[in-house]
């Protein structure tokens, strides 16, 4: 005869604490990423439009997460002028040089993409993948 079967609750894995000159190093190379590759290839030039529109690619740490954001500018009468930022990738520090890649679905939900790579190969993972650009 079959075991009874039992739901079991399971951690989730937490981003580890980085120390501070850690921390200022991931958001370098991030802020230099940005600067060199997504800003020349996704914003290379600020398009006003009616709607609303992109004026620039920035980054923000929080929480041993840091997240891609692309700014936006409101273009609508009612709202000209008003800004809102809109992630689109993040990358969460898991350990020493261990990060996992975070995806913004369209329903507001973040999604894992790769796990347990290194700070240099998830640059190279968003640079290439095109699931984790900038709309």
């Amino acid at each position: 005869m079959a075991g009874k079967r039992q739901w079991i609750r399971t951690r989730s894995e937490k981003p580890a604490p980085a120390d501070n000159l850690e921390k200022q190093a991931i958001i370098a190379a991030c802020e230099a990423f940005i600067r060199a590759v997504l800003k020349p290839r996704f914003l290379p030039e600020i398009r006003p439009t009616e709607w609303n529109y992109v004026v620039d690619i920035r980054g923000s740490w929080a929480g041993n997460r840091y997240r891609f954001m692309q700014r936006y500018r409101s273009g609508f009468e009612n709202n000209r002028g008003e800004e809102f930022d809109a992630p689109f990738a993040r990358i969460d520090r898991m350990g020493p040089d261990r990060f996992d890649i975070y995806w913004m679905r369209h329903t507001g939900k973040w999604w894992r993409l790769h796990s347990g790579v290194t700070l240099a190969e998830a640059l190279r993972i968003l640079e290439t993948d095109g699931v984790l650009h900038p709309v």
